[in-house]
């Protein structure tokens, strides 16, 4: 085996590039035990990805090993160094980008959200259609939320009744809110995550003086990504807002009475913990509490739930590439999911949503299981 040279310059970019906790690690391999790619068996091995970051040595720039991460993170809640693993990831595929050397359909992704203000090659015209049919109130001085819907969830056919569900639950509940619409661009922490940091500055500058040139003050968001970039990135640009996943808003009003339910779905209904919303947000209890409500308590577990919860698939950009059949973290969810005996698969997260569909087609599940928003079936029951 060719013996690896260090470059050490490669590793002081690296950690000067955002990576400051990558020396911290002393390869015990606690990150790739936890890695859903352990699991299945595939080619991408995060132990192996950091000692090469922190050797400064070439050859992890493949498509399925720089990257293969989904940006779960497990592995950093399981690092007893508490190195932040995927900093160190951002920072590798960020000294990719500057190259030019990301892989082909992201490069398309990062290409839409610079021309056309979203990931998904739709014109910035189209973020709206979503709204079609529907009493949409515009955001204006004096309106108290504004409802940010994520790009996948305005674009996306499937996604959009995500959108459409959290409109009718809000005009019922008398929440003040309305959208900004056209106006508005992707948050961007999917590009920060491909490696593209400079058009996520200028992305999320844009949509932070967006913002407060409208008297944007709280934020709901129908995706845990968005919440997370806006909570725990956009801040560090003056983007100060306050900001709420749909999840916990119902499940508060639900809790003070002010979200009512006209009956219960008389179905068994299982919960896919999306990673951006558990392990990156910690919101466990909120989806549950209002799965109970929906179903009569009719929610029943699968083996791997809350901080233990098996990723999608869909994070760190992985959303728009390919994965071999064998390599699909979300087909073994759709498996795990049927194991329980239930006829629904909620879950939260327009990512995951576009994952587990893609997954039930593939693996034949059609007529056994139904995928669902958490919103679709609070819509339903109101």
């Amino acid at each position: 085996m060719e013996a690896l040279t260090p470059l050490y310059e490669v590793n002081e970019a690296l950690v000067a590039m955002g990576a400051e906790k990558l020396n911290l690690c002393m390869q015990c391999g606690m990150c790739a035990g936890s890695c859903p790619w352990r699991i299945v068996d595939g080619p991408f091995n995060i132990r192996r990805l950091i000692r090469m970051a922190q050797l400064g040595v070439e050859g992890y720039e493949s498509d399925d090993i720089l990257y293969g991460c989904t940006t779960c993170n497990k592995c950093v809640l399981k690092c007893p160094r508490g190195v932040t693993i995927i900093d160190v990831v951002k920072a590798m595929r960020a000294m990719i980008a500057e190259t030019g050397a990301i892989p082909g359909v992201l490069r398309t992704v990062t290409g839409s959200v610079h021309s056309q203000g979203n990931p998904w090659s739709e014109p910035r015209e189209k973020r709206t259609e979503w709204m079609e049919g529907l009493e949409v109130p515009q955001f204006e001085e004096g309106t108290e939320y504004l409802l940010f819907v994520c790009c996948t969830s305005a674009y996306d056919q499937r996604s959009r009744n995500i959108a459409r569900s959290l409109v009718k639950i809000l005009s019922q509940v008398s929440i003040s809110f309305g959208v900004i619409g056209q106006e508005e661009s992707c948050c961007a922490e999917s590009v920060r995550k491909i490696g593209d940091e400079e058009l996520f500055m200028n992305t999320a500058q844009k949509n932070i003086q967006l913002f407060k040139d409208k008297g944007v003050k709280k934020i709901i968001t129908t995706s845990p990504h968005c919440l997370y970039t806006f909570t725990q990135e956009y801040p560090e640009m003056g983007g100060e807002f306050e900001v709420i996943h749909y999840t916990k808003l119902l499940a508060d009003l639900l809790e003070q009475g002010k979200l009512k339910l006209s009956k219960t779905l008389d179905k068994k209904v299982t919960y896919h913990d999306p990673c951006y919303l558990g392990r990156h947000s910690d919101i466990y209890d909120e989806p549950r509490d209002l799965i109970s409500a929906v179903t009569g308590g009719n929610l029943v577990e699968m083996k791997r739930i809350r901080k233990e919860s098996l990723c999608c698939g869909g994070g760190g950009g992985r959303l728009w590439m390919e994965t071999k059949p064998e390599w699909r973290f979300s087909d073994l969810r759709i498996h795990e999911a049927c194991e329980t005996g239930a006829q629904i698969l909620a879950t939260a997260c327009p990512y995951c949503i576009s994952m587990l569909e893609d997954s039930r087609k593939t693996t034949n599940k059609e007529d056994e299981i139904v995928i669902k928003d958490i919103s679709e079936l609070i819509a339903e029951a109101l």
